[in-house]
């Protein structure tokens, strides 16, 4: 049996020693240490033999296991490390070159346009609320002074999931929301940002997009601060010497109602392609809050005044950029993203 080991010992460390690859290696580890390799046939025929020489036989079969385990990951180190060298003989780096630059990542610009509103307002002392997208009718529209039969409800094409639940065609049930959760604490003072849902897609309408809308809640609030509050806004988000004008309009929850119009960035209000030689550009609906809202809302009308606010992000964005489609806001296409 010993010397069965010797031949064992002989013949497997020349083979390992004359290994030239990590496969061939592998081969050897399985030929003589494998389930069924002659080592591993050795150790199963110790049963067999005397007591004293299983004893002497199995001490010197497991020696033998061990040295040959070390000299095989020995020769697995050497072959590696000639590997190695092979690699960077072969495969030289030029250090002298310039190094492949990384392409960083940047914000969306509907993102960008919607922290710079963020920035705007939070520096006049809103706070910014958030409210459920998939919203009840009853907030959506109800108490926002629409009722089920009323025609204004034609203004806004919604995605409905029953007759009570839908996804909210506006930010403005944060307002009541926000209204039924302060009150009767003032000032209330907030804007809403986030997505809504309407069945339009055209070039200028999109079935999900972006609103932020505004309410103000204190007692003696005006249109005029209505109006000072817009203008710096636009002031702020376009440049300086935009001018501003209010047209009248209809909103259920505002009265009275009006649309903010900005003198064309584009042209300066002299009219071009862009204000359709008009020289305004509408930017966003606004009114006083209307008093069947503030009721409704748990608050005294006779003692609270406020007013609201809401403006389309996609809509400000492409002003802002002279982008003429919606949708390529919506079309993952980075040759327009990387622009911004």
């Amino acid at each position: 049996m010993i010397d069965r080991l010797d031949k064992i010992r002989t013949e497997a460390e020349k083979a390992i020693q004359d290994a030239e690859s990590m496969e061939a290696l592998q081969e050897l580890r399985v030929r003589f240490l494998g389930r069924k390799g002659e080592l591993t046939r050795v150790l199963r025929g110790l049963k067999d033999l005397p007591g004293d020489r299983r004893a002497v036989a199995g001490q010197a079969a497991n020696r033998l296991k061990s040295d040959l385990e070390a000299f095989l990951e020995l020769k697995l180190a050497q072959l590696k490390e000639s590997e190695l060298n092979r690699q960077l003989q072969e495969e030289r780096i030029d250090v002298t070159l310039p190094g492949v630059p990384v392409n960083s990542g940047r914000k969306h610009p509907l993102t960008q346009v919607l922290d710079e509103i963020k920035n705007i307002f939070t520096s006049m002392g809103f706070e910014i609320a958030e409210g459920p997208e998939i919203e009840l009718d009853y907030y959506n529209f109800e108490a926002l002074n629409i009722p089920r039969d009323h025609p204004a409800r034609d203004m806004q094409d919604s995605f409905y999931i029953t007759e009570e639940v839908l996804l909210r065609t506006h930010t403005s049930p944060v307002q009541v929301r926000t209204m039924e959760k302060k009150r009767p604490h003032l000032p209330v003072r907030i804007i809403a940002p986030g997505k809504v849902y309407r069945r339009d897609d055209d070039a200028t309408h999109s079935p999900m997009f972006h609103q932020v809308e505004g309410l103000v809640l204190d007692e003696n609030i005006t249109f005029a601060d209505l109006k000072g509050t817009l203008m710096s806004f636009a002031r702020r988000v376009f440049r300086e010497d935009v001018r501003v004008r209010f047209r009248t309009s209809f909103f259920p929850f505002t009265e009275p109602s009006a649309e903010m119009d900005i003198s064309c960035v584009a042209c300066g209000g002299k009219g071009c392609r862009v204000c359709s030689q008009t020289g305004w550009l509408e930017i966003l609906g606004a009114g006083m809050v209307n008093p069947k809202v503030l009721a409704m809302s748990g608050y005294d009308p006779e003692e609270v005044t406020g007013f609201a606010f809401g403006m389309g992000v996609e809509r400000i964005a492409m002003l802002k950029y002279d982008v003429n489609d919606l949708r390529l806001f919506f079309d993952n296409d980075i040759r327009f993203l990387t622009q911004f």
